[in-house]
């Protein structure tokens, strides 16, 4: 899919941070990138989710964007993907939570904490806001969120990036169910990924990663249980989801956060772009 793999071929990755670790609780050394506010003491600080099949350094100029801004910024490698774990694969559902909490404990990022997620990394932060968890951060912005494959945001196979394996979800959904999850490693999402792209990145998702890093599968609870201020920015032009509806769904659960669609602008531009990169800043000072 042209427009996800080709805009990253002209980012200047040359102010790009080394790979940082922190400790997890299962033993696992997991993958950042921190970034210091550029003006001295920070107004707070900001940590970073990537989208599916991706890395911290698919971030990178948004990063940067905040550095600038005054905040300290950390970049994850979300497990699965990256330098964390094994690529395409998590123990179990839940296990990413239980990273986050463990990444808050072990770095103390510098409060206000906002937690931003980008597509998949959306729906992941949305899972984390619509939970018990939701007081690890202060605020929350969703950047073109994956909601649900039911949501009316959500265009077939997000508009060709991704290839669901049906029957095999829909066994292993049930398999769960009877509360058999021995066969959850088994892949069940592919990404229209470039050859190259393939080498480097996430290509695939097992059943445990695609039911984790997303919101719960009744999002409208999620939705319903979000509580701490919460925003939505998406690209007037995204190719995976309809940018029109993200307010229906917010509305739908009697939630008032702000959904700002930012003109000329696609999914990927949205990290990418400079107006993209100017609104999400802004959005971020009008949270303070």
């Amino acid at each position: 899919m042209s427009s996800v793999n080709d805009p990253f071929k002209a980012v200047d990755y040359s102010g790009l941070p080394k790979l940082e670790y922190y400790p997890a609780r299962d033993g696992e050394s997991l993958g950042f990138r921190r970034y210091s506010a550029a003006q001295g003491e920070s107004r707070g600080s900001a940590v970073l989710l990537h989208g599916s099949s991706a890395d911290s350094r698919s971030m990178h100029v948004l990063a940067e964007a905040l550095s600038a801004a005054g905040l300290e910024v950390h970049s994850l490698d979300v497990r699965g993907h990256g330098s964390s774990g094994e690529k395409g694969d998590i123990a179990y559902v839940g296990q990413l939570e239980h990273d986050l909490q463990d990444f808050v404990a072990a770095v103390k990022p510098a409060a206000p904490v906002t937690l931003i997620g980008f597509s998949s990394g959306g729906g992941f932060a949305l899972r984390v806001a619509g939970s018990e968890r939701a007081d690890l951060f202060d605020r929350y912005v969703l950047l073109a969120p994956f909601i649900s494959h039911d949501a009316p945001t959500y265009r077939a196979n997000s508009g060709g990036w991704v290839k669901v394996g049906v029957p095999r979800y829909v066994a292993l959904s049930i398999l769960n169910q009877l509360g058999i999850h021995r066969f959850n490693h088994l892949p069940v999402i592919s990404y229209a990924l470039s050859e190259d792209a393939r080498q480097l990145l996430t290509p695939e998702y097992s059943f445990n990663l695609a039911q984790n890093y997303r919101p719960q599968v009744d999002y409208n609870e999620a939705v319903r249980r979000l509580r701490q201020p919460t925003r939505v920015l998406v690209g007037e032009q995204d190719e995976m989801f309809q940018a029109q509806r993200f307010d229906e769904v917010f509305r739908a659960a009697n939630q008032r956060v702000p959904v700002t669609i930012v003109d000329g602008v696609n999914h990927i531009g949205l990290t990418l772009k400079p107006t993209a990169i100017s609104a999400v800043v802004d959005a971020l000072a009008q949270g303070e």
